[in-house]
């Protein structure tokens, strides 16, 4: 069976035959709320900008996001999207050796490939509801795979520990999250050895409480941390094209910046990006709404048989089937022949599939979804033509 990303809505026309307009995306992890109204408006009256290069500096722009985050606007980077951001801090730090969170964004084990670098995964266990814990974390690192592996200098050999930590917080596809005070421990650590840290919060303003699991804070305090977000997700503009990171690294900065084109965030995002980050009404609009749809979801789930309902902290949440002979694509067909489309997890390292996930939407939408998922489960799914 084919397992289609959020994003292959063009895939599915071709696959099942119905429009991609038709279908509630469950799989992309994107607000449900749409981009929001007043950015609209704003974008609209200022079309003209277009009609000039953005600032190379982003000055203005840099400010407004200090201003979002707290950070002063000296440590921010802004970028095509959070992945050139991505790409550019691995291209900078070019690692020998680099370990991820897993399960993870396939994205992180492609950028580290091009630039010839060994992956290690560390996996974060299903049994412990996909919670990192930060001793085993650390025997890992510097006992279980790199202490055999050496580097020999005249006198003495010395293990060759990784250079670079990559993770997702909260994880992706796990929902799962790192606290501030878990992430103090695990910087200290990798300070210890070495280890630049590498935090992707594309999901944490989903978060029950932000303030609980951000590391921006700390890049004041750690030097071997940098934050990464992006537009995509939260703010529902996955085309405007906007990321930012957050590093008091300032050497890792400039290395950054050197591996960047100039004038890669376009004057439209450039103008986006001063305003849209003081909506404060949609900022409220989303969290409340992703709050109760995600008690609501993971209520509903949790009283099912032969369900999983792990912990969630992002917009989505993934759930295991627990029957024999039951599997991902099974809910996945049944939804997609309701024009519904959530994610087969199985093509994630270190899972099977067994594992699904779904984002959470407008509560009618969410309501249509639970039906399907009971019914599937309950065996009383009765398969049909897709309707026209």
């Amino acid at each position: 069976m084919n397992t289609f990303h959020g994003s292959d809505l063009e895939k599915i026309e071709q696959v099942y035959g119905i429009r991609k307009e038709e279908i509630t995306g469950f799989g992309a992890n994107v607000n449900p709320l749409g981009l929001s109204p007043f950015l609209k408006d704003y974008l609209a009256g200022h079309l003209d900008v277009l009609c000039a290069y953005p600032d190379r500096n982003y000055t203005a722009l840099r400010r407004a996001i200090s201003a979002y985050t707290g950070a002063p606007a000296e440590h921010i980077l802004v970028g095509n999207g959070s992945t050139e951001l991505i790409s550019a801090g691995i291209q900078a730090v070019h690692p020998k050796d680099a370990v991820v969170l897993g399960p993870a964004y396939s994205e992180y084990e492609r950028e580290l490939s091009l630039v010839g670098s060994r992956m290690h995964y560390y996996d974060l266990k299903a049994s412990e509801d996909f919670h990192l814990d930060v001793e085993d974390l650390e025997k890992f690192i510097t006992e279980d795979i790199f202490s055999h592996d050496t580097d020999t200098i005249p006198g003495k050999s010395i293990p060759c520990l990784p250079q670079l930590l990559v993770l997702c917080n909260p994880n992706n596809p796990t929902s799962s999250a790192i606290t501030t005070e878990q992430m103090k421990r695990l910087l200290s650590l990798c300070k210890r050895n070495g280890i630049l840290v590498m935090a992707d919060e594309t999901y944490a303003e989903f978060a029950p409480c932000l303030s609980d699991i951000t590391a921006i804070p700390l890049t004041e305090s750690y030097d071997n941390l940098i934050v990464l977000r992006g537009v995509s997700k939260f703010w529902a503009a996955p085309g405007l094209r906007l990321g930012y990171a957050v590093t008091g690294n300032r050497k890792l900065q400039e290395q950054i910046n050197a591996a960047k084109n100039p004038w890669t965030v376009s004057s439209l995002a450039d103008a986006a990006g001063q305003v849209m980050f003081t909506d404060t009404e949609y900022i409220n609009r989303t969290r409340s709404l992703i709050r109760e749809e995600r008690e609501y979801c993971v209520s509903f789930l949790s009283e099912l048989p032969d369900l999983k309902v792990f912990p969630a902290y992002a917009n989505f949440v993934l759930v295991r089937i627990l029957r024999q002979g039951s599997t991902a694509g099974d809910i996945f067909e049944a939804a997609i022949r309701k024009k519904m489309m959530i994610r087969d997890c199985s093509s994630f390292h270190s899972l099977d599939e067994s594992f699904f996930r779904f984002c959470f939407m407008r509560h009618e939408d969410n309501v249509r979804l639970m039906e399907c998922i009971k019914d599937v489960i309950s065996g009383s799914f009765i398969s049909a033509p897709f309707s026209q």
